[in-house]
């Protein structure tokens, strides 16, 4: 029989790879329980439930047998930890115990997938209270929340705010003999992931690591003359064969000279194919998974090693935005006037250069940075999803509906063992432009002969992954990033 995984407490991938504790996963449904307990409305009798995610075929609407390697919903693996699909898990706010729901597979299951784990050896893998089958679920609740009546169901439901999509409540067969509440429990758990614990915080660490080292292999090994799904391909293998992650992040965005201009290129459109030439900057946005815990680091560079000097203009005036960013975060900052920072900064050397000519301060009243070179937020939260969960809940600065500002992830204030992205960029996309030009608002600050010179040259980003401190940032992305290395 295949050796379980995670094994005797720790999830690891082998020998050089990270050990994540299964310990981690309590300590979080700890802070669960006690933070719903504190909050008044949460009646009294109440359970969590969630659902994992399922199986899936390879698209919506595909009808084959045949789909991704499954990977869990984020809420339900912050909570437990499971990497297999199709569970139901439950905390009990009232005793703290917590229950996993595993379906009941046919025998004949394991003549194709192997061995199926027993109920005993799914609480040992993931160090649960209990373990029963989804079959039973429905008369098992009946005897949780420690009163003498039915408990009180929490679901998850509520919306994501990067992506505008609503998690998907728990649902079975027999739901409607419980009293559900939809509303209570989504902004407590998103609450609690916008900070991280130590070992989360060890988590991520590991992930930048491992994706730190694979970025350095694809500068070491890309050459002018290859194909842009190279540098993915090169990545994916090394954080895979020497770090043990499976997933990436998210789609790998490898811009090669003009693509690198394209905010989230690599899509199923424009699918990393093509060839990148002598002298052209690159744009490599790519971040590694390791059992749930993301990194997202973009690494920006010219192909053949040598700088020219018009590179060197808007490589050193992103990193100089980068590095600002970076010294200023701290708790009690606003993440919107970091992201204004940064676009001052960047603003400050395009005029130093000839690019722009003008007052800064009014460049920066009609957000010219935001409208024409830097047209996404500076950074965002990231966790058990790389774009995190948290950026808009209530209680918190709303979303600017400004150009730029819009696109800001989140407007929160800072606080300690929050973990973000920096990464300010500089692009120069042909639309904007043109519309900039046609705009006397913008028009004004804009030297036409010099910036029609950087036209298809793409863009520079650089990104980096950082843990808040008490009173500094830990940078946990490690690459080369000034000109002279």
């Amino acid at each position: 029989m295949a050796e379980a995984n995670p094994r005797d407490g720790y999830f690891s991938m082998g020998p050089k790879t990270a050990s994540i504790p299964i310990e981690l996963f309590a300590l979080n449904r700890q802070r669960l329980v006690e933070r719903l307990k504190n909050n008044p409305n949460i009646p009294k009798g109440s359970v969590v439930l969630l659902q994992g995610g399922a199986d899936q075929g390879r698209c919506e609407g595909d009808s084959s047998d045949v789909g991704p390697v499954f990977r869990q919903e984020s809420y339900f693996h912050w909570t437990f930890g499971v990497l297999e699909p199709d569970f139901y898990g439950v905390v009990d706010l009232a005793t703290g115990r917590s229950i996993l729901y595993q379906p009941r597979l046919p025998e004949d299951y394991a003549i194709i997938m192997g061995h199926v784990p027993t109920a005993e050896e799914i609480k040992e893998r993931y160090r649960v209270d209990e373990v029963r089958y989804t079959d039973e679920m429905a008369s098992h609740l009946k005897s949780l929340g420690g009163g003498q009546s039915a408990p009180h169901l929490l679901l998850l439901e509520g919306p994501n705010t990067d992506s505008g999509k609503m998690t998907r409540p728990a649902a079975f067969d027999g739901m409607a003999h419980f009293q559900v509440n939809r509303s209570l429990l989504h902004p407590e758990i998103a609450e609690l992931r916008v900070t991280k614990t130590p070992q989360e915080l060890d988590a991520l660490r590991y992930a930048n690591k491992i994706s730190s080292l694979a970025h350095m292999h694809v500068m070491r090994t890309v050459k002018p003359g290859m194909r842009e799904y190279q540098a993915e391909a090169s990545f994916m293998h090394h954080v895979y064969f020497y770090g043990g992650a499976r997933h990436v992040c998210y789609t790998c965005i490898a811009g090669g000279g003009s693509s690198g201009s394209v905010l989230h290129y690599g899509h199923a459109g424009a699918p990393n194919d093509q060839v990148i030439r002598d002298g052209d900057m690159v744009l490599f946005d790519f971040g590694a998974e390791y059992y749930c815990f993301c990194s997202d680091i973009t690494c920006s560079w010219p192909i053949n090693g040598k700088f020219t000097e018009k590179q060197k203009v808007v490589y050193n005036a992103v990193l100089r935005a980068n590095r600002a960013v970076l010294h200023a975060l701290r708790p009690g900052v606003s993440w919107r006037d970091l992201h204004l920072l940064a676009n001052r900064v960047v603003l400050e050397d395009l005029t130093a250069a000839g690019i722009l000519t003008g007052n800064i301060d009014d460049m920066m009243a009609v957000n010219l940075a935001g409208r024409v070179f830097q047209p996404h937020g500076m950074g965002h939260f990231i966790g058990c999803d790389v774009h995190d969960v948290g950026g808009y809940l209530a209680g918190h600065p709303e979303r600017d509906s400004n150009p730029g500002l819009r696109s800001l992830r989140t407007a929160r204030e800072i606080r300690e063992n929050m973990v973000l992205t920096i990464e300010p960029g500089c692009y120069f996309i042909d639309f904007l432009i043109d519309r900039a030009l046609a705009d006397p608002d913008l028009s004004r600050f804009i030297v036409e002969e010099r910036i029609n010179e950087y036209r298809g040259t793409g863009g520079v980003r650089i990104e980096d992954d950082v843990i808040v401190h008490r009173d500094s940032a830990e940078l946990m992305s490690i690459v080369p990033r000034t000109v002279e290395e």
